[in-house]
């Protein structure tokens, strides 16, 4: 019988900063998904030296992980984009955000659609560190309040609360 072995979050944190630069790339460059997935394949993913974060690589990403996420991001975009300004103030437009704010709440956006990934509580917890190493200030608390709405839409059953005493 085969066992699964779990990759290090380290590798999956890696995957999701890295989605969440990709993202943000391809919509101020305006490339397409695959042209800045296979860029960062290429350049910014996997070991090279004593580069880091800093220097905009993710030395060790879970490279599937990274490319699923900006695939899901872009092919599910109206979708999303559509969860997420649901989720936001009615007088605080989409196009209002940070790009890294709007990238980052579109790489979970797309986690959360998968409902047989990580659960929703991991997923909001892991995007709001990566909002932390973004951000200052109000942003994170946005972003917590975004995620939070739309994983109670997409996976509303992770938050049900738990029947009582069935007799």
């Amino acid at each position: 019988m085969a066992r699964t072995v779990r990759q290090p979050a380290r590798k999956r944190t890696g995957a999701r900063v890295a989605a969440v630069q990709a993202l943000f790339q391809a919509e101020q460059a305006e490339d397409s998904a695959e042209a800045v997935i296979d860029q960062f394949l290429r350049h910014r993913l996997g070991p090279a030296g004593a580069e880091g974060f800093e220097e905009g690589r993710a030395p060790e990403a879970d490279a599937a992980l990274f490319a699923g996420i900006v695939r899901a991001a872009t092919q599910q975009a109206e979708t999303i984009d559509t969860l997420i300004t649901a989720a936001l103030p009615a007088d605080w437009p989409l196009e209002r955000l940070d790009p890294v704010l709007r990238a980052l709440l579109r790489a979970c956006a797309a986690e959360l659609g998968d409902a047989t990934g990580a659960p929703a509580r991991v997923l909001i917890n892991e995007y709001l560190d990566v909002a932390h190493g973004f951000f200052e200030g109000d942003a994170p608390r946005l972003a917590n309040g975004v995620l939070d709405a739309i994983a109670h839409t997409l996976r509303a059953g992770e938050f049900a609360a738990p029947t009582e005493g069935r007799g």
